[in-house]
């Protein structure tokens, strides 16, 4: 008994385990992002990865003219996630579309709710008891 029990358990873990991993793949596999890396020369300097990176103060300013070329540069990559993960039912052809509306059905229908069980005791209340029998007659369950 302890053995079947413990396979049940662990069956229910393993299948709640994938079904969470599963919906943690779909959601980062539709999400977008881009990560910027800020360079000076040929140091990486900060990356970032939902927000802008920190500069380290070298790149050109505006109202100073500078001849030398700024030594710092960005890198943007982005990465893009899916996203025609939504199919409609007229993306189907005519035998899918058929087998669907078959499945459907019969998985409905396979619940059926069962007839309302009478209870002929509900409500019934027992006797007041008056005296302790088994006091009385000094019988025990041992």
């Amino acid at each position: 008994m302890n053995i079947l029990y413990f396979c049940i358990v662990i069956k229910q873990f393993i299948h709640k385990t994938f079904s969470v991993l599963l919906a943690v793949l779909v959601m980062f596999s539709t999400v977008s992002f881009t990560i910027e890396k800020h360079y000076c020369g040929d140091t990486l300097i900060d990356v970032a990865v939902f927000s802008e990176t920190h500069k380290c103060g070298m790149e050109k300013v505006d109202h100073v003219k500078v001849e030398k070329k700024s030594c710092c540069k960005d890198e943007i990559q982005i990465l893009e996630g899916q996203d025609e993960l939504l199919k409609t039912f007229d993306d189907f052809d005519l035998d899918q579309q058929e087998f669907l509306i078959s499945f459907v059905y019969t998985y409905i229908n396979l619940f059926e709710g069962e007839p309302k069980q009478v209870v002929p005791h509900k409500d019934y209340s027992p006797p007041n008891l008056i005296k302790d029998v088994q006091v009385l007659d000094q019988v025990f369950l041992i």
